[in-house]
């Protein structure tokens, strides 16, 4: 059984910066993607960034720029770099993997962006 577990977030003020670090374990196979989505109160759950095991990022328009995805190696795990938060960016964070075997998520960290 895969296992996620997501760590680093917290209360920051605009402008600010923060970590996410996420941590997979259990059997895993290769290739797999792993990556960040984001849910606002009210709102459907969206991609921030994703990795692929081959090092290929992709990103939300919002937050290309400020964000950094990165794989944490030799483990099969994920940090996400997150510069110049905006309130905007205030959400619940999921660490997500895909793999042939299949999808799992995290159960999110919080990230509040506020002055």
């Amino acid at each position: 059984q895969v296992q996620l577990v997501e760590s680093g977030g917290g209360l920051v003020q605009p402008g600010g910066s923060l970590r996410l670090a996420c941590a997979a374990s259990g059997t895993i196979y290769t290739p797999y993607t792993m990556g960040w989505y984001r849910q606002a109160p009210g709102k459907q759950r969206e991609l921030v960034a994703t990795i692929t095991s081959g090092d290929s990022t992709n990103y939300a328009d919002s937050v290309k720029g400020r964000f950094t995805i990165s794989r944490n190696k030799p483990k099969i795990a994920v940090d996400l770099q997150m510069n110049s938060l905006k309130p905007e960016d205030t959400a619940v964070y999921y660490c997500r993997l895909i793999s042939q075997r299949g999808a799992y998520w995290g159960r999110g960290t919080q990230v509040t962006v506020s002055s």
